[in-house]
């Protein structure tokens, strides 16, 4: 298995705390994406949308998505399920992980960032505007639908966490990149804490990984 990964991805984040969950130890390929190794022919030749991250488990096509890879190693390796059983269940925390992963995060990735500064002409303070601005729109919803909802427990459904409990994690990540105060979102924040705890969520963390600022670790 071949993982490749950047430190601060929080889509390939999204992927490692599921591996970890599993306990699986995949080889990881570093794709600097400050660098623009995703546009390398090497990389392209693996995932043609040049994103990361991107799974190789065996034979067979390279796996891509974040919510895709996690649903994938969930069906192969059950244990611990990374979904709950109930319908109602499963259909919350697919909603969770896609307000993080279909919705806010696609807004923010580099190749956004770098086409609101080189072809719209934003400056650095308009484009940190603009991704606070969808982060902040991701976490008002997620902490309505947390608080309110009735399927909130310990994690954001019941008391085991699921891939709802993954994206929120990343998501408070992107929050920390941008320096969002979490403040305002006590039910998140509290869910977050909780998945922390968990040494497959810590591990993970874009900052404990290698190439990651050491000043921040």
């Amino acid at each position: 298995m071949k993982l490749f990964s950047f430190w601060r991805s929080l889509a390939t984040y999204r992927v490692r705390i599921a591996l970890n969950l599993k306990g699986l130890k995949p080889e990881v390929v570093n794709i600097d994406l400050m660098k623009g190794d995703q546009r390398q022919p090497q990389f392209k030749a693996v995932n043609p949308q040049m994103v990361i991250p991107a799974l190789i488990d065996g034979d067979g096509p390279v796996l891509f998505e974040s919510l895709a890879i996690i649903e994938y190693l969930d069906e192969v390796h059950p244990h611990p399920p990374l979904l709950p059983t109930e319908p109602r269940a499963r259909a919350f925390v697919r909603g969770i992980a896609q307000i993080v992963a279909a919705d806010s995060h696609p807004l923010l990735v580099p190749r956004v960032r770098n086409y609101l500064t080189g072809e719209l002409k934003l400056d650095q303070a308009g484009v940190l505007k603009w991704t606070r601005h969808w982060v902040a729109e991701a976490l008002n919803a997620i902490e309505a639908h947390l608080a309110n909802d009735g399927m909130t427990g310990k994690f954001c459904c019941g008391e085991q966490p699921s891939i709802g409990d993954i994206c929120l994690a990343s998501q408070a990540a992107g929050a920390g990149f941008f320096e969002l105060d979490l403040k305002p979102y006590p039910t998140f924040s509290r869910v977050v804490d909780a998945c922390m705890q968990i040494e497959a969520f810590a591990a993970a963390h874009p900052l404990k990984q290698p190439g990651a600022p050491v000043s921040h670790q």
